[in-house]
């Protein structure tokens, strides 16, 4: 579900937000003209004012915080509201001098004045009356907008502490899984008799597997290194419990340099492993290997005949988790012959 933000507000804007502008421009022009500060022509030319300035500052806060990106560091995003913040001011008022000034040309010329002479007036008497209204207008929205912001980033860092959860829920559940244990140790179970050596490598790979997944289970980001170490070992039990039926070749250079959400490659593993059929005669071969700051598990597609019952919520999970946390997207191809997901690394 996604994160309620400014974007919402901004872009699900309906038709009876526009009747509200209408309604809150005519109560602002309502107690002016009861208060007696204006009359006539002018009440008309008010409201008119009112209702296109709050239809513009809208427009003008849509095009600067619609796509405000609550993901990236504190100070930079600080940095960037301030800037944008200063340019929709610097917007508001030349908007709102403009339709002024507009506004007042047209009662002229309704009287039978020229131009020349409403720009004389604005300049020594009507710009400090337009400039307090419009002021006190954009302090009252800057205050809604502070609000907004405020909102949106308590909910935007609720969200991610939840998925943050979800995600560490997930991990634990799909990796401490009592089929795979059952499994191993019935592979340990036959293989201690016949193959004392290899039983004993089993063991040692799956206790690596494990402590892995408690050591790093919690934290944001791993180094690929370690990571890749991790998965070595996990397909080194498939290698051992499925016979060879099963094919990984990794190729990741320089996986020093570059980080990734831990469990993560694990998880596009087993995916794999677990929507297709593996045999002797049709081996699963699974590809893992960097391509574009991107580390691909890449295997050819012979999806079982009878598909187990999936939510995908794994892989579901774990595209949230990397568009949270690298700000990209996880993507996801797939076609007759092969599926291929795109990790996004981080150095």
């Amino acid at each position: 579900m996604k994160a309620p933000s400014l974007t919402d507000f901004f872009d699900q804007r309906k038709p009876h937000s526009h009747v509200m502008m209408f309604l809150l421009s005519f109560i602002i022009t309502l107690i002016s003209y009861i208060s007696g500060k204006f009359t006539g022509a002018s009440v008309s030319s008010l409201f008119l004012m009112l209702f296109l300035q709050l239809e513009a500052f809208i427009f003008l806060g849509h095009s600067l915080f619609a796509n405000l990106n609550f993901d990236i560091s504190p100070a930079r995003i600080t940095r960037i509201v301030l800037v944008r913040f200063i340019v929709f001011l610097g917007g508001c008022l030349c908007f709102s001098m403009i339709l002024f000034i507009l506004m007042q040309i047209s009662q002229a010329w309704i009287r039978g004045e020229t131009a020349s002479n409403v720009i004389f007036n604005f300049i020594h008497s009507g710009f400090r009356i337009w400039f307090s209204s419009t002021i006190k207008g954009l302090i009252f929205g800057s205050v809604i907008f502070v609000v907004l912001l405020w909102q949106a980033s308590l909910r935007r860092e609720q969200k991610f502490r939840e998925e943050k959860l979800i995600f560490q829920n997930e991990t634990l559940k799909s990796q401490v899984n009592p089929h795979f244990l059952f499994n191993s140790l019935n592979t340990i179970s036959s293989l201690i008799q016949t193959q004392p050596e290899t039983a004993e490598q089993f063991i040692n790979n799956l206790a690596s597997v494990y402590r892995y997944i408690l050591e790093n289970g919690q934290k944001d980001l791993v180094p690929l290194q370690s990571e890749i170490g991790f998965l070595t070992d996990y397909s080194n039990l498939h290698r051992v419990r499925d016979e060879d039926k099963i094919f990984i070749n990794i190729d990741v250079p320089e996986a020093e340099k570059y980080k990734v959400l831990p469990v993560s490659l694990q998880i596009l593993l087993e995916n794999a492993i677990k929507h297709n059929i593996a045999s002797r005669e049709n081996k699963l071969r699974i590809s893992i290997y960097v391509e574009d700051q991107f580390i691909v598990v890449k295997n050819n597609l012979q999806k079982k005949a009878s598909q187990l019952t999936s939510t995908k919520t794994g892989l579901k999970n774990l595209a949230e988790r990397v568009l949270l946390t690298a700000k990209r997207e996880l993507i996801i191809e797939e076609t007759n012959d092969y599926f291929t997901v795109k990790l996004p690394l981080l150095k």
